[in-house]
């Protein structure tokens, strides 16, 4: 009987990827363009124009004090809100305006941009008002450090629902993540967030299992496109939060649907809700770095599980060869027999984690002193 042979095209396989990409990306599109639509997102939009716009530098001092910020706002914007600070919050520092005007005598000059010369010929002075740019230290402070009246929302505030295979797919998201990825309680209303500076990944403890998978590959495309190396290399500077926010989540349902897993639910009211109008620039304007992310991020967490289902076939196989001359003579020495391999295995495990680890903080050291050589040569 002939074998049945299957030609693998890498060719092929790539198109279709880059095909499925697409497809994603284009339902997610469709999927933000009808939450314009909707009543809920025009109460939305009112809100949301009630909150300032800070700046890119003042967006980075948020996110150094305060990685879980979601809404920040002054403490008299929360109360013309009905919201109001906690009692014991510590307010955000961040720089606003604070522009003054001098009184500067200088020489007149005529429409030409020539000095008057008085009658002697000396210079006609006069004294103008000129106005000076300058910054001062103000305190703005997140949602989840305020309480009061409900802000207006659209879309599920968080999913439901299970993950077949969640515990395999989990730990291979864990493998293939630029970053580590650990669960803590966050206060506020954020499923998690990045840290640019301590470059690591939190997410909330006690969520569902399809939120955590959508949260943790979230942050993962944080982690992979707006880390703080990835930002400087930027040729047109570091991006805007919505921007951030936008590729995040969009590189998150889309690795998500290649899973089977739908997050429209929430995911198509989370672009909305940080893209600036119909027209959805943010996401236009990344289509093809989320459709590049995602097929990557898919390709590492797909190989991470393949090797685990190795791993966890060869702790099978190691545990079966308990036979022949090691069969043991009773249940219980068996039972021990079997907690020796695995306790092995587990410590070949731990092992494997630690030179990993020593590798990334290796590295982590190598960069920064190169960074610090390279400035000192500045000097």
């Amino acid at each position: 009987m002939a074998e049945h042979q299957t030609n693998f095209d890498p060719r092929t396989a790539a198109e279709e990827r880059k095909q499925e990409m697409k497809e994603i990306t284009d339902r997610l599109e469709k999927g933000v363009s009808e939450i314009f639509q909707s009543e809920k997102y025009q109460k939305f939009l009112d809100t949301m124009a009630k909150f300032p716009h800070y700046s890119i530098n003042n967006n980075i001092l948020i996110m150094m004090q305060k990685p879980d910020a979601t809404l920040c706002q002054s403490y008299t914007g929360w109360k013309q809100m009905g919201r109001y600070v906690k009692k014991g919050e510590k307010g955000i520092r961040i720089l606003a305006p604070a522009p003054y005007k001098l009184e500067r005598l200088q020489n007149k000059l005529d429409d030409k941009g020539k000095e008057i010369l008085d009658k002697d010929g000396e210079p006609v002075r006069e004294t103008v008002e000129i106005n000076v740019t300058a910054f001062k230290p103000v305190s703005t402070f997140d949602l989840s450090q305020t309480e009061g009246e409900p802000l207006p929302t659209f879309g599920v505030s968080e999913l439901t629902g299970s993950v077949e295979g969640y515990a395999r797919l989990f730990e291979a998201i864990r493998e293939a993540s630029p970053v580590p990825i650990g669960f803590e309680d966050i206060q506020g209303e954020a499923k998690g967030y990045f840290h640019t500076a301590e470059n690591r990944i939190a997410i909330q403890e006690g969520m569902s299992e399809v939120q955590n998978v959508k949260t943790a590959i979230h942050e993962m495309a944080h982690a992979k496109l707006h880390n703080l190396e990835a930002q400087k290399e930027r040729p047109d500077g570091e991006q805007s939060r919505p921007s951030k926010e936008v590729e995040a989540e969009s590189v998150a349902y889309t690795v998500c649907q290649h899973f089977g897993i739908d997050t429209s639910d929430y995911s198509f009211a989370y672009v909305a809700g940080w893209s600036h109008g119909k027209e959805m620039p943010e996401l236009k304007e990344s289509l093809n770095t989320i459709r590049t992310a995602a097929s990557e991020m898919i390709t590492a967490i797909e190989e991470k599980a393949k090797e685990l289902m190795v791993e966890k076939d060869q702790t099978h196989d190691n545990v079966q060869s308990l036979d022949g001359n090691d069969v043991p003579n009773t249940e219980k020495e068996a039972g021990q027999k079997k907690e020796s391999v695995m306790k092995r295995l587990e410590k070949k495990a731990e092992k494997k984690e630690q030179d990993r680890t020593a590798k990334k903080n290796s590295r982590t050291k190598a960069k920064a002193k190169n960074k610090a050589q390279r400035m000192e040569e500045s000097l």
